[in-house]
Order: structure tokens, then C-alpha cells, then sequence
């Protein structure tokens, strides 16, 4: 057996066991929760958006909040920005790849939305100016970055930076804390915390 896959195996855990270990990032991770809850509760909505293993993440966390995780319950209302290929290619060609998702959250987006913009490095441009649409509206920003925040750290009301920047090693642990983050909003919402 290739000695690199426990290796591999080994890089998760250890950041995996960082966030374990950052009682700020944990708090975060909490608020972000209870944000979107809020957000739920008062028939507002939650926009994911990201490029790349990013962009599947933000569908993948989309569809467990719109679908369901772990509890037989109603949707919630929560979409992913990158599903629609005839949007993007049109946007992408008529005014730049920066201005697709800014165009979606300036019109799904309303003040008390929550926008989960996830950028592994932080400085995603297209990500960047989806921030700076959703703050102009008065939607909650949450960034999901890597250990530095790049960009993103100063435009987000809550930043859930991943003590790595190793590429892999966040997007797992992304995925980690965004199941960690639906099961938290659907406890709150539909069942016991």
C-alpha cells in the first residue's frame, strides 16, 4: 500500500483537529448557524455561491437544507448561484466572469438573506463582488476561506477561516463545517438542540 494515503489521511485529521482546537472559529461556526436560523425563521432565504470544488459544495449545501439532512421536515429555502449553465455562460460573456453572481444575489437577494460565499483563497473575484452586492442590500455575509481570509476577510459579518492552505485540506474541512452548520439550523428549526 502507497504510504501517501495515510499520509493524506493524517494532513485531514490534523486540520481537522486545529478547528477542534480554535474556540473562535467554533464560535463562528455557531453564530453563522444561528444567523441563518434567524434568517429561516423569518421567511428570508440562504444564496450560496463558489467556483470549482466550492461551487460543488455550495450545491451540495444548498441541497441538504432545501432537501433534507438528517430530519423529515419541509424545505428550506436555500439555493446554490452557479446552477444555471445558460446564466452563467450569458452573464460570463455579456459582462464578465466577475459579475455573475453579483447579478443573481442583486436579484434573488433582499436585506435579511444570508449569502455563504465560499473561496477557498479568498480572493475569488466573481466571490468578492457577490459580498459587496449582498453588503449593499443588507443581506448577512458569511465567507468560507482558508487560513489567511485574503479578500473576503474584510467584507464578511462572519468569516469561517479554515487553519490551513493547503486547497484539499479546506475544501474537506468546508464540507465539514457547512453538515456541521445544516444540522445545527435544522435542530434549531425543526427539532431538540
Amino acid at each position: 500500500m502507497d504510504s501517501r494515503i495515510k499520509e493524506l489521511i493524517e494532513e485531514s485529521i490534523e486540520v481537522k483537529q486545529a478547528i477542534l482546537g480554535d474556540e473562535a472559529l467554533l464560535e463562528v461556526t455557531d453564530q453563522v448557524a444561528w444567523a441563518a436560523v434567524d434568517a429561516l425563521k423569518n421567511d428570508k432565504k440562504i444564496l450560496f455561491c463558489g467556483n470549482g470544488g466550492s461551487a460543488a459544495d455550495a450545491q451540495h449545501l444548498s441541497a441538504e437544507l432545501s432537501g433534507r439532512f438528517y430530519l423529515e421536515r419541509k424545505p428550506l429555502f436555500a439555493e446554490a448561484l452557479q446552477v444555471n449553465t445558460s446564466y452563467l455562460t450569458a452573464v460570463a460573456n455579456d459582462y464578465g466572469y466577475e459579475e455573475v453572481f453579483a447579478r443573481l444575489v442583486e436579484g434573488k437577494g433582499r436585506e435579511g438573506d444570508v449569502l455563504i460565499a465560499i473561496s477557498t483563497s479568498g480572493n475569488s473575484p466573481n466571490v468578492l463582488r457577490a459580498i459587496q452586492k449582498a453588503n449593499e442590500i443588507g443581506m448577512v455575509t458569511v465567507g468560507m476561506t482558508s487560513a489567511s481570509g485574503g479578500k473576503l476577510k474584510a467584507l464578511c459579518d462572519f468569516l469561517i477561516a479554515v487553519p490551513s492552505e493547503d486547497t484539499m485540506r479546506t475544501q474537506e474541512a468546508h464540507i465539514m463545517l457547512g453538515h456541521l452548520i445544516c444540522e445545527l439550523i435544522e435542530k434549531r428549526i425543526f427539532g431538540s438542540e
